[in-house]
């Protein structure tokens, strides 16, 4: 007769710990439910070696989801950020993009295409798509600084003091205002001198206009995709710092954030 009461005991314990075991992992789930993806991609080593328990596939899509601008700006709804301001920011990148391309069209480029009888010769452009590429990602960064209020409100989010948040949330408020307001006055500004350059491009280099835009379009897809490829990296020093539990891997995993801020 004890031997059965003992399998009851027993199975009722294992019973007991599953639900336990599920009960810890619905808590956790509920957790990383509360947190956008920025949140948790900027979680400090300690947090996240608790919570975190995402693959490396799953981090590589939440930074595409974050850092890419086309796919942010259609798809990412659940941050903190302006849609409307996020699509017009990926339509001023093309605008800068197609200026700065523009600017590198000098003599030499002309007497380049004159030699080559017109045709779009792609060994020598490259090095114009490449720089353009990378000056129009300077150029935006500022304006993305200006543009995006996602860090601003997880500041306040995060802020474990509590006081004053009727003149916290003012201040907010009126920097986002500030923000705002700079970035539309700036992008104004570029857009009017992007329209007269332009303008004057085409009435001066009425031959050369396609391969503008034939250079500008492979610049801008080479901005998309260049993404695609940076954000493999972070990844790759994230996922094994949070693995091993036993080893502090702390500094590894500073550096997965740092290579996720660019």
């Amino acid at each position: 007769m004890k031997k059965p009461i003992k399998n009851k005991i027993l199975k009722i314990n294992s019973k007991s710990k599953i639900l336990y075991n599920l009960n810890k992992i619905e808590k956790k789930e509920n957790i990383i439910k509360n947190y956008i993806d920025e949140e948790i991609n900027g979680f400090s080593y300690e947090l996240a070696i608790k919570i975190d328990k995402r693959t490396c596939c799953q981090y590589y899509a939440s930074l595409i989801k974050t850092q890419h601008n086309l796919i942010c700006a259609l798809f990412n709804n659940n941050d903190y950020n302006s849609g409307i301001i996020k699509i017009d920011l990926f339509f001023i990148g093309f605008a800068i993009e197609y200026t700065v391309n523009g600017l590198f069209f000098n003599d030499d480029t002309m007497h380049e295409i004159y030699e080559s009888k017109g045709e779009f010769d792609l060994e020598n452009q490259i090095p114009i798509i490449v720089y353009s590429t990378l000056i129009s990602m300077i150029l935006n960064a500022p304006l993305n600084y200006l543009a995006l209020s996602n860090d601003a409100i997880l500041s306040f989010k995060q802020d474990n003091i509590k006081n004053n948040i009727a003149n916290k949330t003012k201040n907010l408020i009126k920097i986002l205002t500030i923000k705002f307001s700079i970035y539309f006055f700036i992008s104004f500004l570029f857009l009017i001198f992007f329209w007269y350059y332009i303008s004057l491009f085409g009435v001066i280099y009425k031959n050369t206009q396609l391969h503008l835009i034939k250079d500008t379009l492979m610049s801008f897809v080479l901005s998309l995709l260049m993404p695609f490829v940076i954000y493999l990296f972070p990844g790759i020093f994230r996922i094994p710092a949070l693995s091993n539990h036993k080893n502090n891997r702390k500094c590894l995993y500073n550096f997965s954030k740092l290579l996720q801020s660019f």
